[in-house]
């Protein structure tokens, strides 16, 4: 059973069945177990606790992204993302957020951060603790590092109930039938505590690291601290302080549930740094390839960190192989995100608000005003541009035999190729081309960052594991608190660390205050572009309205006066001309933002259930 825990596939659900007798009628079904079975084999209760990490990570792999609603991607079906971006969720829905399409579920990656199944996994946790004392003959301790999983799930769980709805009701028991299920929501404080509490508890019974390789994936010491930090660095954050949030709080008569009320700032900070410090100092992780040596390419090294099964920074990794998930829209990032050229979906694709972010090589920001940026924007850009995003003209993997015909060079195209105002030749990687034109993106832009090149997507998953947390985020969460402590030296230390890997200049010291602030997130937005932190961040940070408005992306054209152009490129493989790279609005992606949004509402069927529920404002 060990053996297929890195998969972290859903297992199947355990009847937990009253105990057979030798009437034929009260006998055990085969493939089930009894209640008393599951809690007195650990091997069991293991296979029960599996399934609270497949419930609490859910699928972020999955066909639709968190960064798709967020200013980070565009998801190209729509399939109501973008009403949801536009602030129009109420207390009756969510639209694409919630949108369940049955068994072929596209929006995977969002439906587990919905109350009810965040609460399902709050009740599997409470089942687990109300039945472990039952358990013997545990083999080599696994009890209290069972314990210790259970204790960091309900934990992962309760933070993510936190983050979308404030302060919600505490529920530490497993309910009967028979209990009284009406309860209040706690204060936003109140269940902080409960959180970092239920981490300590998991540090204390999770060991360092494993000696069996077939559990790596499992939760350690050092992720319950890495998730601590990140805890408090969000209850520090902007949209939880009293003398910050009042365009969240103002005229609501609760605000105790949205954030703090009393207590110091500062001495939540400084406990958020303190917790970051305590990863750094356990000397247990490092940053992958820290110091890029003068030979190396950067831009690779920042591929490998992406597509490897494990490196020194790695903290918390969710396994995934060719066989999770067999349906259509959980487990295929290379194809849900790759270009329609390839035969793949183009789903997912970076919005140039995100590729204009990207720094040039010497450190300066990117400007479309300068004319020589403009006219050959992908030249010397940093290092994790390239690593991250797919634009017109860059080497990929060699097309699909049918395709290969139209492109024996395998470069992207995204571009057109006019006649004077008449389009005569579209990009194989467009909505105008002849390869599923339908799956074609509307950015100019597709993402190279997770994909593993050596597999064809069309035909095999990919099997590289997400990053739920790493120590490149423990540095820049370090940094954070030191800079809102007014620590801007000792910041600026842990932010060049990860430009350094980056291999970007390091920040000047003349750079404090507000101007260091600004530094750090534009540095959080690309380093951990694509991670699952920018939806948050924007809310925790309170920029709604700087993150969420029309989209942009780019328009690459060729001119010639050849009428006859059979191919996107002529036939010794040069462009039809310099290209012509022309800013744009993303089509239908004009989103808006109310900030009702930093909170999200609790569902009518839920607050009919429960009289005591306090709607959030704005809902």
């Amino acid at each position: 059973m060990k053996k297929t825990f890195k998969i972290l596939t859903y297992v199947s659900l355990i009847a937990l069945l009253f105990s057979c007798n030798k009437d034929f009628l009260d006998k055990q079904p085969l493939g089930d177990y009894s209640e008393t079975a599951v809690w007195s084999d650990p091997a069991l209760v293991e296979t029960f606790v599996n399934t609270m990490y497949r419930n609490a990570l859910g699928f972020p792999f999955a066909i639709e992204r968190l960064s798709d609603y967020s200013d980070e991607s565009f998801f190209t079906p729509d399939w109501d993302a973008t009403n949801f971006n536009k602030s129009l969720m109420t207390s009756d829905g969510l639209y694409g957020w919630s949108v369940d399409w049955g068994n072929g579920d596209p929006t995977a990656h969002t439906l587990h951060y919905r109350w009810s199944p965040l609460y399902a996994n709050v009740r599997r946790a409470n089942i687990f603790f109300s039945q472990i004392k039952n358990v013997v003959n545990d083999p080599q301790t696994m009890v209290p590092r069972l314990k210790g999983e259970a204790y960091f799930m309900r934990a992962w769980t309760y933070f993510y109930l936190t983050n979308l709805y404030g302060g919600v009701p505490l529920i530490t028991k497993a309910y009967n039938l028979t209990d009284e299920f009406l309860i209040a929501r706690n204060s936003y404080d109140d269940c902080i505590k409960y959180v970092v509490g239920q981490i300590d508890s998991a540090a204390m019974n999770l060991p360092v690291s494993y000696s069996d390789a077939t559990d790596i994936g499992r939760v350690t010491k050092g992720a319950a601290l890495a998730f601590k930090a990140r805890v408090l660095l969000y209850a520090a954050s902007d949209l939880h302080n009293s003398a910050k949030n009042s365009v969240v709080t103002a005229g609501f008569s609760k605000p105790e549930l949205l954030g703090y009320t009393a207590g110091d700032a500062t001495a939540r900070w400084t406990a958020a740094k303190a917790a970051a410090k305590a990863v750094i100092d356990l000397g247990t992780y490092s940053l992958y390839k820290a110091t890029p040596a003068a030979g190396d390419s950067v831009a690779q090294n920042f591929i490998e960190l992406f597509t490897s099964k494990g490196t020194s920074e790695d903290i918390l990794l969710q396994f995934f192989t060719p066989k999770t998930d067999e349906s259509w829209s959980g487990y295929n990032p290379a194809l849900y995100c790759g270009p329609n050229g390839y035969h793949n979906w183009g789903n997912n694709t970076p919005l140039g608000d995100l590729v204009d972010d990207y720094e040039m090589k010497d450190g300066s920001a990117f400007n479309w005003s300068n004319p020589v940026q403009k006219a050959n924007p992908y030249l010397k850009r940093e290092a994790r541009f390239y690593a991250t995003i797919l634009y017109e003209g860059v080497q990929w993997r060699t097309r699909p035999s049918d395709v290969l015909t139209m492109d024996s060079y395998s470069k992207i195209q995204v571009g057109h190729v006019y006649n004077g105002t008449n389009m005569i030749k579209a990009g194989l990687d467009t909505r105008e081309g002849p390869i599923e034109n339908w799956n074609g993106g509307k950015t100019g832009y597709y993402l190279r960052k997770w994909v593993d090149t050596s597999v064809d997507p069309q035909y095999v998953k990919q099997d590289v594991p997400f990053k739920h947390l790493r120590y490149g985020e423990v540095l820049l969460n370090y940094a954070e608190a030191c800079i809102e402590l007014g620590q801007d030296a000792e910041a600026r230390t842990y932010i060049n660390m990860i430009r350094t890997r980056a291999g970007q200049p390091s920040i000047a010291a003349t750079v404090t205050g507000d101007a260091l602030r600004q530094v750090y997130r534009h540095e959080r937005r690309v380093e951990m572009a694509f991670e699952d932190m920018r939806f948050w961040d924007v809310r925790r940070w309170l920029v709604g309205s700087l993150a969420y408005h029309q989209t942009l992306g780019v328009d690459v054209s060729y001119s010639t006066t050849n009428a006859t152009v059979a191919s996107y490129r002529q036939p010794n493989g040069t462009t039809w001309g310099a290209p012509t790279f022309t800013k744009i609005n993303t089509p239908g992606d004009a989103r808006a933002w109310l900030n009702k949004c930093y909170f999200f509402p609790i569902m009518r069927d839920e607050m009919n259930k429960n009289n005591l529920l306090v709607q959030n404002p704005g809902y």
